[in-house]
């Protein structure tokens, strides 16, 4: 069977007489000498980027797969035996692995994890067996390291390394005492008896063999796969956990271009990709073949009947029974950002049609950091890097409803835009990570006297993560709003910010004004993380160790601007809101700083804050009423307009008092105006060229093409 680990790879075949999409292609056209260029330019490119696996890590893949095979084998014969089963039954028990993802696919890349399904008998049960037997297995052996069993995910799935490679697993559970060799994961039957979480994770397979066998061409859909999975990575729109499109979207909406467009090779494909969803019309559905519906009574993507799926912004209907929409993550504020990216794409493919530039072009990452003027940055603390790796997990897997509340509580107004990578300082030894959002007003809001208060929305995100069944104590996490000046240089690549152009009179004037408006200085953060440190039982700092967190609060006393060393150093007396019942024993509030509203945030005196945060660990939530004054969407996400600076606190996690410290700020004045790229640009209506009409786009019906 194509996809279990005797054939994990899948070679090459013809293309198909007979045309497999929703309907007709959009066109037929062959590739002309130039794109033949452009596809080995683009090629080449992505082998120069380090894209493509070599044959020594291709082989230790296979390898790994051989032993992991081997041990879940053997597991199933150890529970036959243990279970009291006759030993012809034992001889015969058996248990089968598929692979899918990226690797079922043939698109993996260098250190790529390999997502695998193991398939075994009925009386071989998910919960007990494999989320205890095999795991305890596992956990002996020395080459498997991070051990990780998530058995309430939406598909429960054991992460773990094994001889240092990612591994992905997951469990099917199927009607059948014997598990034949030759066992056909694609036939319908394999569902019958199954519950919801066993059919998704058996669906991962049957999808990835399902879109090989709907695309015209493998060759060139791998290719352009893994050109645009490259690009979503670089561009920041890649992460299905934060509310974008993970690698299986990705892969339907590259199959449905190689479906439009079934004699294109590379060059031509990445320029239609962009052409086409630039104009498509969500929340019309992308599907590779009409949907299936089955006696087997599971429930598949219809929002004619099912009023949760008329909510999806932008469905991604998977092949195959049951068909579901694979992008529900997505949401109004991650839809907006990914449209952005594809005008913007749409728009550099243009060019490059024209040969006026380079691929390399495409595939520059996301200024992120110098796209919006105020941001949400989500601290996680953890004790060691294995709780960190559990805590973390727990926290990014909500980030979203983060999201979603915020869009929720302001009406869609202000929006929040969660960047899918974590940071960590590398001066810190502690266990830490940080999440970063930005956060600009809806476009074509009022500008002046609009305020946002998501204090009440963070409070209840804190809630919600305080439910963590496994938490520990020294797992921490915080919620802060800081201001695009106070972003810690480690987080920009090369270690270091970009430097701002300089300011025409009137906007430097501007600046000044805004800067010093309340005689308050606006501060960097590069200081936020410093030093882990211990503590004695009176809250001094102990000399020669270090501290845990640092601080910046505005309430604290600060050294005069005049000395020029703003160094903020106070003793956070105050309790924290606790992850789980938000207490905020003791907060103030304090002065306007600029544009926003502090609340300070401050340290416990207890180990958990509070005897109720004792249970889920202590949290701060450093919020205040943001204003967005003079806030603009842009194509980067956002571009900042003028802004009052702002300096803002920092919350602290330590087991008893902290100590927070401050860097010197450096007075830049207010950061540049971003004149290129702007929203006008890439919200210019883009006509389709060639063979591609826009009336092909959006068919009467149902809306599918």
């Amino acid at each position: 069977m194509a996809g279990s680990v005797g054939a994990a790879k899948v070679t090459s075949r013809p293309s198909p007489k007979r045309y497999s999409g929703m309907d007709p292609p959009l066109s037929l056209a062959r590739p002309t000498v130039f794109d033949l260029q452009k596809t080995a330019e683009l090629e080449k490119f992505l082998v120069d980027m380090g894209l493509y696996e070599g044959e020594e890590q291709s082989a230790k893949r296979e390898e790994v797969l051989r032993e992991i095979d081997g041990i879940v084998k053997e597991w199933v014969k150890r529970l036959t035996s243990q279970k009291g089963f006759s030993e012809q039954i034992v001889e015969k028990a058996n248990a089968v692995l598929f692979t899918f993802g990226s690797y079922r696919l043939g698109v993996h890349g260098p250190g790529a994890d390999i997502d695998i399904l193991c398939v075994g008998p009925s009386y071989v049960k998910r919960e007990d067996d494999f989320f205890m037997t095999l795991h305890d297995m596992l956990a002996q052996m020395e080459e498997v390291t991070e051990l990780q069993p998530v058995p309430d995910a939406h598909v429960p799935v054991m992460k773990f390394k094994f001889h240092g490679m990612a591994i992905d697993l997951l469990y099917a559970s199927v009607s059948l005492s014997v598990i034949p060799p030759d066992f056909n994961i694609s036939e319908g039957s394999v569902l019958s008896g199954l519950d919801e979480a066993t059919v998704r994770s058996l669906n991962g397979c049957r999808v990835a063999d399902r879109i090989l066998r709907l695309v015209p061409n493998v060759e060139n859909f791998r290719t352009t796969l893994r050109c645009l999975k490259y690009w979503a990575e670089r561009r920041g729109v890649y992460s299905n956990v934060t509310g974008f499109l993970g690698g299986v979207n990705w892969a339907i909406l590259v199959a449905r271009i190689c479906q439009l467009y079934p004699n294109a090779v590379p060059s031509m494909l990445v320029s239609r990709f962009f052409r086409v969803f630039t104009q498509w019309q969500w929340p019309n559905p992308v599907m590779l073949c009409a949907i299936e519906n089955d006696d087997l009574g599971f429930s598949v993507w219809d929002p004619r009947k099912n009023p949760r799926d008329r909510s999806h912004v932008m469905p991604i209907i998977t092949p195959g029974y049951p068909c579901m929409n694979s992008s529900y993550n997505v949401s109004t504020n991650t839809l907006r950002v990914i449209m952005e990216q594809f005008k913007l794409g749409n728009k550099i493919c243009q060019e490059i049609d024209l040969n006026k530039t380079s691929w390399a072009v495409l595939f520059e990452p996301l200024n992120f950091f110098e796209a919006y003027t105020k941001y949400l940055v989500v601290d996680i603390v953890a004790d060691d890097d294995d709780d960190l790796r559990l805590w973390k997990g727990w926290v990014e897997s909500r980030l979203r409803q983060l999201t979603l509340k915020i869009e929720r509580d302001t009406k869609g107004m202000l929006q929040c835009h969660p960047y899918p990578c974590e940071y960590a300082n590398p001066s810190v030894q502690c266990a830490h990570c940080s999440f970063y959002m930005g956060l600009s007003r809806k476009e074509g809001m009022k500008i002046h006297g609009q305020k946002f208060d998501i204090r009440a929305t963070v409070d209840e995100f804190m809630h919600e993560i305080g439910m963590y069944p496994l938490w520990k104590s020294g797992m921490d996490l915080a919620v802060t709003h800081v201001h695009k000046k106070q972003i810690p240089h480690y987080v920009f690549e090369q270690g270091y910010k970009k430097p701002c152009p300089p300011l025409h009179a009137n906007q430097q004037e501007q600046s000044d004004r805004n800067g010093t408006e309340d005689g308050t200085p606006t501060a960097s953060l590069d200081g936020q993380l410093k030093r882990k440190c211990d503590f004695d039982g009176a809250g001094q700092v102990e000399s020669g160790k270090s501290v845990k967190r640092s601080s910046v609060s505005s309430g604290c006393e600060e050294s005069p601007p005049d000395s020029g060393n703003i160094v903020s150093q106070s003793v956070c007396e105050n309790p924290v809101k606790s992850v789980s019942s938000v207490l905020c024993n003791g907060v103030q509030n304090s002065p306007l700083h600029g544009d926003v509203n502090l609340e300070s945030a401050n340290c416990s005196n207890s180990p958990h804050g509070s005897e109720v945060s004792a249970a889920s660990g202590t949290s701060c939530a450093a919020m205040e009423t943001v204003d967005m004054i003079g806030e603009i969407a842009g194509p980067e996400s956002s571009v900042p307009c003028v802004m009052n600076g702002a300096v803002q606190a920092m919350a602290v996690h330590t087991p008893i008092k902290c100590v927070a410290e401050k860097d010197e700020p450096k007075f830049e004045g207010i950061d540049r105006l971003v004149s290129s790229n702007c929203a006008e640009s890439l919200e210019e209506a883009e006509t389709l060229t060639g063979n591609v009409l826009s009336e092909n786009l959006h068919p009467s019906g149902n809306g599918v093409i």
